[in-house]
């Protein structure tokens, strides 16, 4: 699914209608799910000055003269200004465009369109969205907010990789940028967080970090290292060793049998 790098993409795009009123709204029942109904939408959005955008997590955000606007992107949803995706080639879903995956949007002053494109229908509008549920942002994650992503009150706790994919925790982390901050790390995903060493910890800051930055500069979440060893018989793109699989937090997880442990 997009991930908070897409998410970042889209929000630099949705930075063109800063300065735009909005003069029409619209949405689908899908993308309406999280309101009263699609009305809602139109009639909260309608007259709106678009005054700025932010981002937690994988949630994209549009301040405004009045509500603040939300928008969750699902497994497959982009997000476009008029014909331009955020996120080239439309990498997440079936790579191509259908006017009948379009969920919603909105129509400026200016004439243009902020669309919401989603072919599985998961993506969705909200007003005034509720951030208390969502942990620290994991572009801005400090090494104390990392630290305690990683404190266990009670128990082992969860495996790392559900851990780090618990959006209440840290928001913005997904399926593939779990399995690439691990495999840069070499810990194994299934190790529970509270029996992480100190010496572990620190590997993982630093390759939470470094993979933040390096794929921000690739071009998104699907650019990793590992990507290329993410099916069932790979060898480990670093050492040839054997790739294994698990679900891990409800994910369908790779990793190294050699170095990751």
């Amino acid at each position: 699914m997009p991930e908070i790098l897409e998410v970042e993409s889209y929000r630099r795009l949705a930075d063109r209608v800063v300065g735009s009123t909005v003069v029409r709204g619209w949405s689908d029942a899908y993308s309406a799910k999280k309101l009263t109904s699609p009305s809602a939408w139109a009639r909260a959005v309608k007259g709106l000055t678009v005054t700025g955008t932010s981002r937690r997590g994988k949630l994209l955000l549009l301040e405004t003269s009045g509500v603040t606007l939300g928008i969750r992107f699902g497994m497959t949803g982009v997000l476009l200004i008029d014909d331009e995706a955020g996120i080239d080639g439309l990498f997440y879903g079936p790579h191509l465009f259908k006017t009948e995956w379009v969920r919603g949007g909105l129509e400026f002053d200016d004439g243009r369109k902020l669309i919401l494109h989603d072919p599985r229908r998961l993506g969705r509008f909200e007003i005034d969205p509720d951030l208390s549920e969502l942990g620290p942002d994991a572009l801005s994650l400090t090494r104390k907010q990392f630290d305690q992503v990683l404190t266990i009150k009670r128990g082992e706790g969860p495996a790392i990789k559900a851990r780090l994919l618990d959006q209440s925790v840290v928001a913005g982390v997904g399926n593939l940028l779990g399995d690439e901050i691990l495999f840069r790390a070499g810990v194994d995903p299934r190790t529970p967080a509270g029996r992480l060493s100190s010496e572990q910890r620190s590997r993982l800051y630093k390759a939470f970090t470094a993979t933040m930055r390096s794929l921000g500069g690739r071009g998104g979440s699907h650019l990793g290292d590992h990507m290329e060893a993410r099916f069932p018989g790979a060898f480990c793109p670093m050492d040839g060793a054997t790739m294994l699989s698990a679900t891990i937090g409800g994910r369908t997880t790779y990793w190294c049998s050699k170095h990751q442990y």
